[in-house]
């Protein structure tokens, strides 16, 4: 045995500590009645630990030796290991064959998992094979009173070649359940449980996209029981099933108002007369008073006010062409109660065709047209062919009279077909003039077919008599009447300044007597004058 020198006498009497991340040092494997040697051996063997440290290469290469069994008993239940022992220790710790740079130990945070009650957690590799300290942990050699410290970094030394029963273990502890895993392999499970957590966090991460839709789904669902709600309890039904059985309870004529939304919801109210327009009157007869022999008749009122003026106004003319008017509005009233369609069909019969004024006379019997068409036509270019066929389809003259008679009419009435050149259908100014305001009043058709029929009588092609006597910027919705015993025309006209007044005139005159013409425009000047000025004066 060779003699101790002062220094090792130092270090064997100082225990030994096994710093973290470093391989176990082994235990003697001699008797405990030779502690000299044991020292030495020690020192033998720190001396390849340290140049695996350092990158040196020992100069003896062993082999790997499988890892200990599983079922090794404890530390404690061990004798003292032998030769051999010491032998796979070393041989476990040889570095790889020279020529070949070891690799840089890898790091592994345990402090990312529990350990406890997982011993030596230190010594075993990231990928589940057991190093050296682990093996000696299994084995029961772990050297006495020391303290194995466990580190945040643990260095990995390269796996050594695994023989094929550790290859084994390995996937067998890979398939148990955490629970059951060997204390000494459990921190090669975990070591994989940060890639199956990141999974399960990537598969649960949901898009941005989805969360949207998800939201405009949950919004729509809202939106449709929130409708469904409002629909149950909306109001307005109840109220248009009391406008309902109001009307069942009035006369005929007051229902087909009420099944006009449009005239129902925006009628004005009734029109009235007010006061007489006494100073227009007198200007009105002065004109009037020139001409001895033409008999005129005039009515004209503010809508606005309901004033008026009248002269001869409820006398009795020859209606001429302006019996087309309340034909117009009958047609109309039609439409708005349903009875006939705009775009209905009426074809042209022979005993339909009427001379005078109009084009349809010449077309051949069997034509057909729109029922708007064939009233446009009545209108604009007075058309008494297209009169007779709208007369045949409202009923005949005598379903039309009583119709006037209901609206409040007294001297309007058809007797003849057209052209009535004898004058036997007729009217008034009062009733026309009376009749186009309640026209403007929505009392006898929807405001839409108001618009539509006063949009209509616009387009009237005659424009030689009230329209000539009216200013730059005023506008008339009218029709002519002329026969050769009477001239007349009637309609409505807007002023510049917003205002809306009835214009209606007719005067009896010897047969074809141009000034009847020259004293309707006298008349139209006039009031337009009076109503363009405020306050209703020239």
């Amino acid at each position: 045995m060779a003699q101790r020198t002062p220094i090792q006498r130092i270090l064997s009497a100082v225990p030994s500590k096994q710093k973290s991340g470093e391989t176990p040092k082994e235990q003697p494997s001699e008797s405990a009645s030779s502690p000299p040697a044991d020292k030495s051996r020690r020192r033998r063997e720190r001396q390849p630990q340290k140049s695996r440290q350092s990158g040196q290469q020992p100069q003896k290469q062993q082999q790997v030796r499988p890892p200990a069994d599983r079922t090794a008993p404890p530390a404690s239940e061990l004798p003292v290991a032998d030769r051999a022992n010491r032998r796979s220790r070393r041989q476990q710790a040889t570095p790889p064959p020279s020529g070949r740079r070891p690799a840089q130990p890898e790091m592994f945070n345990l402090r990312q998992f529990p350990l406890s009650g997982v011993p030596d957690a230190g010594f075993v590799r990231q990928n589940g094979t057991p190093n050296a300290g682990a093996q000696a942990s299994r084995s029961g050699v772990s050297p006495p009173g020391q303290r194995q410290e466990r580190s945040s970094n643990v260095p990995v030394s390269p796996p050594p070649a695994a023989s094929r029963r550790s290859r084994s273990v390995a996937r067998k502890n890979a398939s148990q359940p955490p629970a059951q895993l060997n204390p000494q392999n459990s921190v090669s499970q975990l070591s994989r449980a940060p890639r199956k957590g990141a999974a399960r966090r990537q598969q649960k991460s949901t898009s941005p996209l989805v969360y949207g839709l998800r939201l405009l789904i949950l919004g729509v669902g809202i939106g449709v029981i929130a409708g469904t709600l409002l629909s149950m309890f909306d109001p307005a039904s109840r109220y248009s099933g009391a406008v309902s059985d109001k009307s069942n309870s009035q006369p005929q004529q007051e229902a087909v108002k009420e099944a006009s939304p449009v005239a129902v919801a925006t009628a004005q109210p009734a029109f009235q007369l007010t006061a007489e327009l006494t100073d227009l009157k007198t200007q009105l007869q002065a004109l009037a008073a020139e001409n001895p022999d033409l008999t005129p008749g005039a009515f004209f009122a503010d809508l606005d006010t309901g004033a008026y003026m009248e002269l001869n106004g409820s006398q009795g003319f020859a209606a001429a062409s302006t019996i087309k008017v309340p034909i117009l509005i009958a047609f109309f009233e039609d439409v708005d109660a349903g009875k006939i369609s705009l775009e209905e069909t009426l074809t042209l019969r022979e005993e339909h065709i009427a001379e005078g004024s109009g084009d349809m006379q010449y077309d051949n019997p069997g034509r057909s047209y729109t029922a708007l068409e064939t009233a446009t036509k009545m209108i604009t270019i007075s058309d008494n062919t297209a009169t007779n066929m709208l007369v045949e389809r409202l009923g005949g003259a005598e379903a039309l009279n009583q119709r006037f008679t209901s609206w409040g009419l007294t001297e309007t009435a058809i007797r003849n077909k057209l052209p009535d050149l004898d004058g036997t259908n007729t009217t008034s100014p009062k009733d026309l003039g009376t009749l186009m305001a309640q026209v403007n009043q929505g009392e006898l058709v929807s405001l839409r077919s108001r618009d539509r029929l006063l949009g209509i009588m616009q387009r009237t092609v005659n424009n030689s008599l009230l329209p000539q006597g009216l200013g730059e910027g005023a506008t008339i919705a009218h029709k002519t009447g002329d026969i050769g015993s009477v001239l007349g025309d009637a309609g409505i006209v807007d002023l510049p300044t917003g205002k809306r007044y009835i214009a209606a005139v007719m005067v009896k005159r010897p047969h074809n007597d141009p000034r009847a013409e020259e004293l309707i425009r006298q008349f139209s000047s006039k009031v337009y004058q009076y109503f363009s000025h405020p306050g209703g004066k020239s």
